[in-house]
């Protein structure tokens, strides 16, 4: 039995070869991003190791802000004098170091990365610690001069000589760069200018007796462990964060971390996409051959092989397949991890392909992987195959498999239908969030088995609907390519199958998305009155001087400032809620038209209140007069009374969780040294909106980090982060569609062998080789559209239930793209006609009496 499974599997590899592709796929995009995280993590291991000081002294994080506040928090320098009395301790430096710091040259061009990544200016020591060394020129001398990395430098065509303009919280000033630095072990993809201690001090943190925080190195023979107890007991660690090296590198990893699981859960989304339809591929792929090779299977039966034997048989050819694909797989993944850490390179982060990573799980999970979807896979094939007797498998397998009766089939998919059905509806019913999440994850999946299992059911009526012209428009060849995909449903069930689980998801997400962009669209209409919206490129908070020139302009009228703080409530339910709130300038009635279900904007606005959103209220036991205990970042303490509460949780820019803002006099009182996030600015009476933006830019024109918006601007900028989203949702379908034009490829080349007898007799009786071509293509795209239509249907009910799970978010808008929906059906009858190509090709070229004479 071995001997004939190996023979087997050699005779049938190139069969084989569209499900080999499928498990290399799904295993290549598991191995590629487990490698590309494991680089990343250990590269930033080691920058971290090397650039860490032993132990650390902080301001006090009681809270971890989502939003940049631009506020810099410090602690006294002179603490750096007291930490190096403490026993242990070898030295003790003072850092000076600000993220997202506005560099512009001489230009007027921002200096820095364009990717998300900060532009962090520091104060330059020349220790082992430093992350970067200096490889040219020489060190910063007093105010004016500075060192920038030699990434940026060779980016932006900067050398030692030009001037560089910094825009920080104090104020803007000038430098001359005067040295070249490169990175000791790798640039995480930020720009780095350096200046000296106390320039840096003063320019950054507005005077010398501030810093952002203590290095402090360890004494031969002090553990960092003990070195921070001594400190800590020193300096307090109730007042400062006292930290090793070890925990300031695990903080550092903490934050990557997000950024490593977008990329990662992303490739394996990938993964999971080409293995759910893969399935599909394999399981039809594994059933035609065992329905093509009944003879040999129940000879073997008559010689002896019993059904254990049989069914073992294929599921060893399963595995050998699978083991075949998941080496090819991994040797793809080391590929697309090398092509992932060039990509990451253009965006300025530099990894070294030498150093690749590839840890004992990859593998691992590379070959569970792809072994364990082909068994599983080819399971119910090899129960099929063992279940049949001698006798029965001597007759013709493919009318015996089509003319099984789909009654299982019917019960299971409508009772799994049925279950489904009801968990969408009590997810349009539902009243709170997460019921409504848990109950649509509950009905997708449910659906979506029970498409799977009745598509055999459903491909008769539809494909009669479907391919309804194709006799009057094709003639007989029409009709023929009609019946041949209605011969074997579960067949045209399973090759369409693959296709409709990838365009399910993709029209889902695309009335989810389009419902999202409409929700925000009159959001924005009924809440934003403001003329125009000032705010940074990246949302990252601009410092005072930008606002006084905005309220300085020529025509500018009313200007209320926006900043964004984090901020922990104490609810009376005993939740305490981290949260970002907003701060706003009283005028707040002139730019933003919010409607109150108790209280005004006065009220919420004055100091010592705030204004809460009614439904998040009702939920924790807030009423109006409510006293909430109230944190704010650096330790500030407040019980806040509530003086409003408000319809607005998701209007754009006033509050994340439960709606909060209050006003500008509490953020200045409580968090000091906050910047502002946006100006919202009306024109003056007298002064036409086109001409007050004209002269906004013009104000702006030294600050290209700094744009005008009106509303229009507003939705487009709304749009464009929604459409990421959908951009990569269209690149799960546009993976889906690969293996599933792989599987309907490898059907219709299956068909092709199954009925080379019936294709040399229409040859024989005057079927012209075009029109068999045509026949094949016209089958190949009846299914992908029945698929596509499917799959659409099934996905637009997802999308609408999840359009429900939106509107208890406040987004009310139903939208359905049925542009979209059109160019997915017509697109998939082009995938159709593109997958047939191949298998129409390979029958036009058969030799008619040897195809007559095929057994």
């Amino acid at each position: 039995m071995l001997k004939a499974t190996l023979r087997s599997f050699l005779a049938h590899k190139g069969r084989l070869l569209m499900s080999a592709l499928a498990v290399v796929l799904s295993v290549a995009f598991v191995a590629g991003s487990l490698i590309f995280s494991d680089t990343v993590g250990r590269t930033y291991d080691r920058l971290f190791a090397s650039t860490a000081a032993d132990v650390t002294v902080g301001p006090k994080q009681d809270l971890t802000p989502p939003v940049p506040s631009g506020a810099v928090q410090t602690v006294p320098a002179s603490l750096a004098r007291r930490v190096a009395r403490v026993p242990g301790v070898a030295a003790a430096r003072v850092d000076a170091v600000v993220d997202n710091v506005v560099v512009v040259d001489d230009r007027n061009q921002p200096v820095g990365p364009t990717t998300g990544a900060s532009t962090t200016v520091r104060n330059w020591e020349d220790t082992g610690r430093s992350p970067v060394r200096l490889t040219s020129g020489h060190a910063p001398h007093g105010d004016g001069q500075a060192l920038l990395d030699a990434d940026t430098a060779g980016h932006q065509h900067l050398r030692i000589g030009d001037t560089l303009t910094v825009r920080a919280r104090p104020g803007t000033f000038r430098v001359r760069i005067v040295g070249i630095t490169t990175f000791t072990t790798t640039n995480p993809g930020a720009a780095l200018l350096c200046l000296d201690t106390p320039t840096a001090q003063t320019r950054l943190l507005g005077s010398t007796a501030r810093a952002t925080g203590i290095a402090v190195d360890a004494a031969r023979g002090v553990t960092d462990t003990e070195l921070r107890r001594r400190v800590g007991a020193a300096v307090g660690t109730g007042t400062y964060d006292v930290k090793t090296a070890a925990e300031q590198a695990r903080s550092a990893a903490e934050s990557l971390g997000g950024f490593l699981g977008v990329i990662k859960y992303v490739m394996l989304g990938f993964a999971g996409i080409a293995v759910l339809v893969g399935v599909f591929l394999i399981v039809n792929t594994f059933s035609m051959l065992i329905a093509q090779r009944t003879r040999e299977l129940g000879l073997l039966r008559a010689l002896g092989a019993d059904r254990r034997q049989v069914r073992r048989s294929v599921l060893t050819e399963a595995v050998l397949l699978g083991l075949a694909g998941s080496t090819l797989g991994l040797a793809a993944g080391i590929g697309l991890a090398a092509g992932l850490m060039r990509l990451m390179g253009a965006f300025g982060m530099r990894l070294r392909v030498d150093e690749m990573v590839i840890g004992r799980a990859t593998p691992v999970a590379a070959y569970v992987v792809g072994v364990a979807v082909t068994f599983v896979a080819a399971y119910l094939p090899a129960r099929r195959a063992a279940a049949v007797s001698p006798m029965a498998a001597l007759a013709d397998a493919e009318v015996a498999d089509a003319g099984r009766p789909l009654r299982v089939r019917a019960a299971v998919g409508a009772v799994l239908g049925t279950a489904g059905a009801g968990a969408l509806t009590g997810c349009g019913t539902a009243s709170t969030t997460a019921t409504a999440v848990s109950l649509l994850g509950l009905g997708v999946v449910l659906t979506l088995i029970a498409t799977v299992v009745a598509g055999p059911l459903l491909a008769r009526p539809l494909i009669r609907v479907l391919g309804g012209a194709f006799p009057a428009l094709f003639g007989s060849v029409g009709r023929m390519s009609q019946r041949n995909a209605l011969r074997n449903p579960r067949r045209t069930g399973a090759t369409a199958a693959a296709l409709m689980v990838g365009l399910a998801l993709v029209g889902g997400m695309s009335v989810a998305g389009a419902s999202m962009t409409r929700s925000i669209d009159h959001q924005i209409d009924r809440t934003l009155g403001a003329d125009y919206i000032v705010q940074n490129r990246s949302f990252i908070p601009f410092p005072p001087e930008i606002t006084e020139k905005v309220r300085a302009t020529p025509g500018a009228g009313v200007v209320v400032r926006q900043r964004l703080v984090e901020v922990a409530v104490r609810l009376p339910d005993g939740r305490r809620v981290e949260t970002a709130a907003s701060g706003f300038d009283r005028p707040l009635d002139a730019v933003a038209h919010i409607k109150y279900a108790a209280g005004n904007s006065a009220a919420a606005l004055a100091d010592g209140h705030l204004a809460m959103d009614v439904g998040f209220a009702r939920k924790h036991g807030v009423r109006l007069g409510s006293v909430l205990p109230t944190e704010f970042q650096g330790g500030g303490r407040a019980g806040l009374t509530v003086g409003a509460l408000t319809h607005q949780q998701q209007a754009q820019g006033f509050g994340l969780q439960g709606g909060l803002y209050f006003g500008i006099g509490t953020v200045d009182r409580y968090e000091p040294g906050t910047q502002d996030a946006a100006l919202y600015v009306d024109a003056a009476p007298g002064t036409g909106t086109g001409l007050l933006r004209a002269r906004l830019e013009r104000t702006l024109v030294p600050y290209p980090n700094v744009q005008v918006r009106d509303q229009a601007d507003y939705k487009k900028l709304v749009h464009d982060q929604i459409a990421v989203l959908l951009y990569l949702v269209y690149a799960l379908l546009g993976l889906a569609i690969v293996i599933a034009v792989l599987g309907v490829v490898n059907t219709l080349a299956l068909s092709v062998v199954e009925r080379t007898r019936e294709i040399g007799l229409l040859r024989a009786i005057g079927l012209a080789r075009r029109q068999l071509r045509r026949m094949i293509r016209l089958e190949s795209v009846v299914i992908s559209v029945f698929g596509a239509v499917l799959g659409l249907v099934v996905g637009v009910v997802w999308g609408v239930c999840a359009q429900r799970v939106l509107a208890l978010q406040g987004m009310t808008a139903l939208a359905i793209p049925w542009g979209t929906i059109a160019a997915v059906v017509v697109g998939s009858a082009f995938v159709g006609v593109v997958a047939a190509l191949l298998p129409a090709l390979r029958a036009s070229r058969m030799n008619v009496l040897a195809a007559i004479a095929h057994e």
